[in-house]
């Protein structure tokens, strides 16, 4: 064991939902893009069925990760009655917090052309809940604003382009890339503007049981990164998914789904189609981008080599439709002419 490990041991010992309870050592549960890392725990139940009951324990080091926001936004979406971990105990100095457990089954596990409408449909509704609720915590979110997004979008170029395929831009193709920028940005702050949890995706996304008295579906997890921003972002990471990818006939009619209950939900009107989709497409082109940007700063800088498999997927969502708007082109002519090929030569 960790030095890291038994401390969270220790800590586990004073937290006042384990006291004079027995309970299971702590074991790896899963982890994600940061340095957070997650353990489970289960407890001996006195009910006389003799079910057991669990734990989530958040191993977040202060040095590389800050649990307040995390804190203060699950206290938001329980408030709003959205199914999210809430948390039974808190050290900050140490980095540990105690959660109730939403179970391990993601989204991802069990989406298949039979299961998918359900869940999706579960999805947008705690979504339209989520956007019409969330707007009482603008002042308390960070604004998406366009330091931010440009951030995120030099992730592609940086550490996608730059780090993993040794590419560089020439003085034309850095100029697009510049009016591409300009574009997305522009997009991402004149559509109407609501709380984003900002990885709305089915990784993220937990299918719960009654059992587990978590609640209904979908569970939520991940959503320390909330800001204030574009309120098509959410909807955008969910059905065109960069872990999971559909036909695009399929996204089209779940994007029409979403936007008649949006509109039902007094968030957009029916006549703001045609913007809702323009604006949804290029959200989606801002956050494919900084998605494969990630992934490839995971490997190179974190060692993370899981995520490079999901490049080539996300790569294709830029193309598709990037390709569709002018405004755009020189940026999906990039990816395919020259992104995609370097991409097929680091293949052994």
């Amino acid at each position: 064991m960790t030095e890291r490990f038994e401390r969270m041991c220790d800590w586990l010992a004073t937290c006042e939902p384990l006291k004079n309870q027995t309970y299971s050592q702590p074991v790896a549960a899963s982890s994600d893009a940061s340095f957070r890392r997650y353990f489970r725990c289960e407890v001996a139940s006195h009910t006389q069925t003799g079910q057991r009951h669990s734990y989530i324990i958040m191993d977040a080091p202060p040095s590389h990760e800050d649990c307040k926001p995390f804190i203060r936004v699950s206290e938001q979406l329980h408030a709003m009655g959205l199914n999210v971990p809430q948390v039974l105990a808190q050290d900050l100095t140490l980095g540990f917090l105690l959660l109730s457990d939403l179970g391990n089954t993601t989204y991802l596990s069990v989406l298949n052309e039979q299961t998918v409408d359900g869940y999706y449909s579960d999805a947008f509704d705690a979504l339209i809940t989520l956007q019409q609720k969330g707007k009482a915590y603008q002042a308390t979110l960070p604004l998406y604003h366009e330091t931010l997004l440009t951030n995120e979008m030099s992730l592609f170029s940086d550490w996608l382009c730059q780090s993993h395929l040794e590419l560089s831009l020439g003085k034309l193709e850095t100029q697009a890339w510049q009016s591409v920028q300009t574009h997305l940005i522009k997009s991402a702050q004149q559509q109407p503007q609501n709380f984003v949890h900002r990885d709305y995706h089915s990784r993220n996304l937990m299918v719960t049981s009654e059992q587990a008295n978590t609640g209904r579906n979908p569970g939520i997890l991940d959503f320390q990164d909330a800001v204030w921003g574009g309120v098509t972002y959410d909807v955008v990471s969910l059905i065109r998914d960069c872990y999971i990818k559909w036909p695009e006939e399929q996204v089209k009619e779940w994007q029409r789904a979403y936007f008649l209950k949006a509109c039902e939900g007094h968030l957009f009107l029916k006549n703001e189609w045609e913007g809702f989709v323009k604006a949804m497409d290029f959200m989606g082109v801002q956050r494919h981008l900084k998605a494969a940007g990630i992934f490839a700063r995971l490997y190179h800088r974190d060692g993370k080599d899981g995520y490079l498999k999901d490049i080539p997927t996300t790569l294709s969502y830029i193309v598709e439709q990037a390709s569709a708007y002018s405004e755009l082109k020189d940026l999906a002519k990039l990816v395919e002419n020259r992104v995609l090929p370097a991409m097929d030569n680091l293949k052994p």
